[in-house]
Formats: C-alpha cells, sequence, structure tokens
C-alpha cells in the first residue's frame, strides 16, 4: 500500500505581460503582438516555510524572466506550442511537480468583438522508473 499523497501547495504568477511575434499570419511575425501568462506551479513549500530560504523555493521573479524570455525567443505558429515551451521552463525547476500555464492572446486576429483568447495546458514531472 502506498503513502497517501498530499495536495501541493500552488505558487502563482498572474498576468505577466510579454511581446511576441508569434501566429499563422506573416503580419502578426512581422509586427509582434501582446501576450499575457499565467502560472501556475504545484510545489511543496515546507522546506521554504521552516527555513525562511529563497533557495528552498521557486524564485518566482528569475521564473518570471525564464518564461519572458521563452516567449519572446523563436517565433512560432501556435499558442499550443508557445504554452508548451513555457511549461518546459517551469518544469526545469526540479520542486515543480506540475505547471499549469495560461496563454492570453488578447489581439488575436479574429474578425469578432471578443474579451481574449486564451489556452490551458497543465503538465507534470515525468517519473522516470527503472
Amino acid at each position: 500500500m502506498s503513502a497517501p499523497t498530499r495536495p501541493l501547495d500552488e505558487i502563482a504568477v498572474l498576468g505577466l505581460e510579454c511581446w511576441g511575434h508569434h501566429g499563422v499570419f506573416d503580419f502578426e511575425r512581422r509586427a509582434g503582438q501582446s501576450f499575457v501568462i499565467d502560472l501556475v506551479l504545484g510545489v511543496d513549500t515546507r522546506a521554504a516555510a521552516a527555513s525562511d530560504d529563497l533557495r528552498d523555493t521557486v524564485d518566482y521573479g528569475s521564473l518570471g524572466a525564464s518564461v519572458q524570455a521563452a516567449v519572446e525567443k523563436d517565433p512560432v505558429d501556435l499558442i499550443e506550442t508557445l504554452a508548451q515551451r513555457i511549461a518546459d521552463v517551469c518544469l526545469l525547476d526540479d520542486r515543480v511537480q506540475w505547471a499549469r500555464v495560461t496563454v492570453h492572446k488578447p489581439d488575436a486576429p479574429l474578425d469578432a468583438t471578443f474579451a481574449d483568447v486564451t489556452l490551458t495546458i497543465t503538465r507534470e514531472r515525468e517519473v522516470h522508473r527503472d
């Protein structure tokens, strides 16, 4: 019988504004547009709470800069690809067990009045078993 698992704590960074050149249309890639990123990370924060040391938790300042850099580099066609790239960045920190990433594309080229276009993905750390 396996030990019961407890829910992880969540660290959230919401509304991270970035500029990127992603999209399927030439004008999107040429001119660029705003992308807004929401991150929610599953992390056990007990060690950080006990030590009161930034080194024992996810540094959301550094993470925000890394995510912003990931959005600003190498254009892709789809926000699905961009969201996966961002999730991969979040999971580089071994303390992050899962990452929920929402990519907002508020200036998406739609011929209608709308508030936002979003995609949300959740990715878990892969467990390697021998």
